[in-house]
């Protein structure tokens, strides 16, 4: 990946991971769930507070991953914060998987399939809009000329 593509794309995935993770905590910090179109932001302390202090520590990685990009200090900063950034996806992945398999509290041990689909509906939490750019840096891995 050419360094100055690079550096302009990670910077605005800094600045945009950056956002979310200090909305997180404000959120967090106002005690409220936030929900605008298919974007939420839980206000519960692990999630949302211990999760926007993840995604701001990513998001300040990628941001001081810019100088000399292409340099392997600064190119594992960006690949620590795209580590992040999949760690909290997962969990996000995994707790929608975990919730849609078993049925409601008075209705049957295994939900339907309607309920099942129904749990991967939006709205969604912001690391889980960051993953797919956050993967560019496996891209950018591969090519990397091997010293």
């Amino acid at each position: 990946m050419n360094e100055k593509i690079g550096r302009i794309y990670f910077g605005v995935l800094g600045i945009i991971t950056l956002i979310f993770g200090i909305t997180d905590l404000i959120v967090t910090i106002g005690g409220n769930d936030f929900s605008w179109g298919i974007l939420e932001i839980s206000s519960d302390m692990f999630r949302g507070g211990w999760g926007g202090l993840i995604v701001i520590s990513a998001g300040l990685f990628y941001l001081s991953s810019l100088k000399n990009f292409l340099e392997i200090h600064q190119f594992s900063k960006a690949l620590m914060a795209s580590i992040l950034i999949w760690i909290l996806a997962g969990t996000d992945i995994f707790v929608r998987i975990t919730e849609s398999i078993p049925g409601g509290e008075d209705g049957p041990w295994f939900n339907s399939l309607e309920g099942f689909l129904s749990t991967y509906a939006p709205p969604y939490p912001p690391v889980i809009f960051l993953l797919p750019f956050s993967l560019v840096i496996l891209f950018s891995l591969s090519k990397r000329k091997k010293a």
